[in-house]
């Protein structure tokens, strides 16, 4: 086997749970081989440097080995050598901001100056 499809590989060693996530990906332009864009169906050899972007994350991967199989956790590292540095990888755990809005029982409906003032906020904090 001289190469594999992307969507495989990623699946294979783990990036995504699913392979219809890893291309959703691909076709998202979140995968990148050797500094390219790449497909779903772009193959993927030995030596190769995949980055994904995951969430808020770069991910860094090398090819060591080529697989289309889905492998255990354990196995992972002799398929790809992850070279993401720790400040990428701190992005994916890092606490998000979770605000609470609440209303006064019996308040009833909110009105329209409400839900506008509610709409603000919410831009506010997506910012």
């Amino acid at each position: 086997m001289d190469s594999v499809r992307i969507d495989k590989y990623l699946w294979a060693i783990r990036v995504y749970k699913t392979r219809s996530e890893a291309c959703d990906a691909c076709s998202g332009n979140k995968v990148r081989i050797n500094g390219t864009v790449a497909k779903p169906s772009k193959a993927v050899k030995i030596g190769d440097l995949v980055e994904v972007h995951k969430g808020p994350a770069s991910l860094t991967y090398k090819v060591l080995q080529l697989s289309e199989n889905r492998m255990g956790a354990q196995l992972v590292p002799e398929y790809a050598e992850d070279k993401t540095p720790e400040s990428e990888r701190a992005k994916l755990h890092a606490p998000k901001e979770t605000v609470v809005l609440r209303r006064d029982k019996g308040a009833g409906r909110p009105t329209k100056k409400d839900r506008r003032t509610l709409d603000a906020l919410r831009e506010m904090l997506d910012e």
